[in-house]
């Protein structure tokens, strides 16, 4: 049982910049067609699908942030 402070990243500076930029990407759009869905008056059953890229996005966001 090791603390928090004691981790050791296991992915390079350049594969966190890419993850976070995905992250980035991935819920950037997931908004903008989340808006639009709102806008339009999409009925709220057809936004269920964004939870995948908003999912993947957190996931890239996550795993830039904790160096995994």
């Amino acid at each position: 049982m090791g603390s928090a402070s004691g981790c050791i990243a296991n992915i390079g500076p350049q594969e966190r910049r890419k993850r976070l930029a995905f992250g980035i990407a991935a819920l950037s759009v997931s908004v903008m067609i989340a808006a639009f869905c709102t806008v339009a008056g999409v009925r709220p059953v057809w936004r269920l699908p964004l939870f995948l890229p908003l999912f993947a996005g957190a996931l890239g966001f996550f795993q830039a942030r904790d160096k995994t």
